[in-house]
């Protein structure tokens, strides 16, 4: 699953691109302004950002350079008005992958995300292979040396998550909050019940491990 995030301040400009990107595999979160871009970079990971570069507060130019701060590698695509040199260098001297003129054909922008995405070397499989594991996002199925593990869905999404990021530290409350929801009834308990499940299930399993990341939460470390 690739995820996208969308940085524009233009609604409906941002609403017409989410809703392309989407019909077309991807999957899009939308931010309006750099400051609801952090809060949702702070909260969940992409492989990719559309951002433009006339935004209120904070530009796109200073937004890239923060990003790049925090993340060396995630790419970042300009989709923007500002069509002079001076801006373009701005943008690759800050770490930019890509450059696109509005108005932009929204095909050409698919194309250029997936090139993006191959020089980046991240994968639109949504089979993740790792050993003898194997775990297909579509059929929500896990298998150990093709024999089928027992998950329920939220062992599958949880499993799913952590393998796709591997030695990124999750906390309890980043994994409550995306697979749980708006469930107030449940704590940060839960979590861990949910990981010790897990790792009984894939307790012979040398391929991978899920850490505890003591006063946080987990992470996954690949092994092989």
């Amino acid at each position: 699953m690739v995820k996208v995030l969308i940085v524009e301040d233009d609604h409906d400009f941002n609403r017409i691109m989410a809703e392309y990107l989407n019909d077309n595999g991807l999957t899009v979160s939308s931010a309006f302004n750099a400051h609801e871009a952090y809060d949702i970079l702070y909260n969940d990971l992409f492989n990719i950002i559309i951002t433009d570069v006339m935004m209120p507060e904070i530009d796109g130019i200073e937004f890239a350079k923060t990003v790049r701060k925090i993340n060396e590698t995630i790419p970042i695509l300009f989709v923007t008005a500002k069509d002079d040199l001076q801006t373009k260098q701005a943008g690759f001297r800050v770490g930019i992958d890509d450059y696109m003129t509005k108005p932009i054909d929204l095909t050409e922008l698919y194309l250029r995300i997936k090139a993006v995405l191959r020089r980046a070397n991240i994968s639109q499989d949504k089979k993740i292979i790792i050993g003898n594991v194997t775990l297909d996002s579509d059929a929500l199925s896990a298998k150990i040396s093709n024999q089928e593990v027992t998950l329920t869905v939220r062992e599958f999404n949880i499993l799913y998550k952590l393998l796709s990021y591997p030695n990124h530290a999750f906390s309890r409350a980043q994994l409550l909050d995306e697979f749980w929801g708006m469930d107030t009834s449940t704590n940060l308990r839960a979590v861990d019940v949910y990981i010790t499940k897990i790792r009984e299930k894939f307790r012979e399993v040398q391929d991978f491990e899920i850490k505890t990341i003591r006063g946080l939460g987990y992470k996954a470390v690949i092994n092989v």
